[in-house]
């Protein structure tokens, strides 16, 4: 073989290892699913579920309390959503590929009021959650090849669910806001004879009764 067809070889074969993806359709292990809410609007989540893009469902992906800030002082500023959302408390989605739908029943415990919503994840958001971007990480100083591999869902009263995907020194994309649905059945499916699943932190209700809650701001 002469050295201009080694070369070549050589030249595909990396080309092939460097697109090469897991089983799992991602160049990545694993995609996160996270939760948050505005400071002081508690909520307990109930189920978070992921159907990714070859109809796997992944039950209780992510379940239990959301990422919130309830500062002592009242200070916190509950009112819509941060520029850049974080990627709120969750867990990675283990043998998943990219979603297609995720499920979240969650209490919001400040109003109180269970609720559900459907949030689809549009193709061009699944195609941007594994496409690389060259990034700069403030932190160290240091570029390297990000990906959006984390979707955080925010949940705030009166149903909404607010959509973004983020990841390790790349610029956050919104996806989706959501009108979600009361649950009829209530807390629990209705298994827990109403009551919700936690009391509101002393902060929480300090500052509902102060301020109430800004229905419209999400």
């Amino acid at each position: 073989m002469s050295k201009f067809k080694l070369l070549w070889v050589w030249g595909v074969f990396g080309l092939m290892v460097g697109c090469a993806r897991g089983s799992n359709g991602l160049p990545y292990d694993a995609w996160r699913l996270g939760l948050g809410a505005p400071d002081y609007m508690e909520v307990w989540i109930e189920t978070a579920d992921a159907v990714d893009v070859r109809d796997r469902v992944f039950k209780q992906a992510m379940s239990g309390v959301a990422a919130i800030n309830t500062p002592k002082s009242l200070k916190g500023n509950p009112r819509g959503w941060p520029s850049y959302p974080g990627w709120g408390k969750g867990k990675y989605v283990y043998g998943a590929a990219v979603p297609r739908l995720i499920y979240v029943r969650w209490q919001s415990l400040v109003e109180p009021q269970t609720y559900e919503a459907y949030i689809v994840i549009p193709e061009l958001i699944q195609q941007a959650m594994v496409k690389p971007e060259k990034a700069f990480c403030a932190a160290d100083a240091k570029w390297i090849t990000g990906y959006r591999k984390g979707v955080t869902v925010g949940l705030a009263p009166g149903g909404i669910a607010k959509v973004w995907i983020s990841g390790p020194c790349v610029s956050p994309i919104e996806v989706a806001r959501v009108q979600g649905e009361v649950v009829k059945e209530g807390p629990d499916g209705g298994r827990s004879g109403g009551n919700y699943a936690l009391p509101l932190k002393p902060e929480t209700k300090a500052y509902i009764e102060k301020y109430g809650v800004p229905y419209g701001s999400w």
